[in-house]
């Protein structure tokens, strides 16, 4: 566990409750050490310039890594709304970039995770029931097939039903459109429960996510996608076209915030995650 800030294990004490945002890059097990290498430098660097951009000071995450992944707790008082906006457009320009004109079995492409819970340090890594959720969300069958049914997406959010209902449900703190966002079941080992999906510049409501990615009779929410993905009547093209159009964000800090633009998106989102 890397401490990349003040606090220690056991500062947080016996109960404490943070932000917390795992990734885990998809394929990195079948790339070569060549490429291998080169994910793991540009996912260390993504995030340090991702959460610079956004003002999300990196060097107070507490941090457990992997050759292809990373779990961080974020410092007291971290915005929510800015790790799920601005964090999340941004890092998803920085991986198109990474990208541009490489083959496809060469590029970086990222689950992540976004939760609010109790979470402690412990020997080896964090104790606490909203890691354990945060690691389901994160290894769950719809986040996997997203990736999979849109390959000219870079990223994939899934965010827990806390962060969605408080930060995004409200439209009132995030560029993010709730109707962007699908509903899916989350059933990994021992937990099931279900998180918000979205992909920044793709119509995860449009995707075919497999039948065990439906939320379940009665837990269908406004804007979520029929069972077996598609919305009815729309005609527009095949589900995941418009990742093929990420490459149009830009991103840029501007004086209290963070300018985001791209497909569906043209925001200028302050540093407490609101749009303005």
């Amino acid at each position: 566990m890397a401490e990349n800030g003040e606090e220690a294990p056991g500062s947080m004490g016996v109960f404490g409750r943070r932000l917390l945002l795992a990734v885990d890059a998809k394929g990195y097990g079948g790339a070569d050490a060549v490429t291998q290498g080169e994910f793991q430098e540009a996912i260390t660097r993504l995030l340090y310039e991702s959460a610079d951009a956004a003002r999300l000071d990196r060097s107070r995450w507490m941090t457990q890594e992997g050759g292809d992944s990373l779990f961080a707790v974020l410092p007291e008082g971290a915005s929510e709304p800015t790790l799920v906006d601005a964090f999340m457009r941004i890092l998803d320009f920085g991986l198109r970039t990474f990208n541009r004109n490489r083959e496809p079995h060469a590029r970086l492409r990222l689950r992540a995770a976004v939760h609010f819970g109790p979470a402690s340090p412990s020997a080896n890594g964090f104790i606490g029931p909203a890691p354990v959720e945060l690691g389901r969300i994160l290894d769950c069958a719809a986040l996997r097939a997203a990736l999979t049914r849109a390959p000219g997406a870079c990223l994939v959010v899934g965010v827990s039903e806390p962060v969605f209902r408080d930060v995004v449900r409200e439209e009132a703190y995030t560029s993010v459109r709730a109707d962007e966002f699908r509903h899916v079941r989350v059933k990994e080992k021992e937990y099931e429960g279900s998180a918000w999906v979205w992909m920044p510049g793709a119509d995860v409501r449009r995707l075919d996510l497999g039948p065990e990615a439906d939320p379940g009779p009665g837990k269908a929410e406004p804007g979520d996608a029929p069972p077996g993905g598609r919305r009815g009547g729309d005609g527009e093209g095949p589900a995941g076209e418009e990742a093929a159009r990420g490459d149009l964000y830009s991103a840029h800090a501007v004086s209290g915030g963070v300018v985001v633009q791209g497909p569906g998106a043209s925001a200028n989102v302050n540093n407490n995650g609101g749009r303005r």
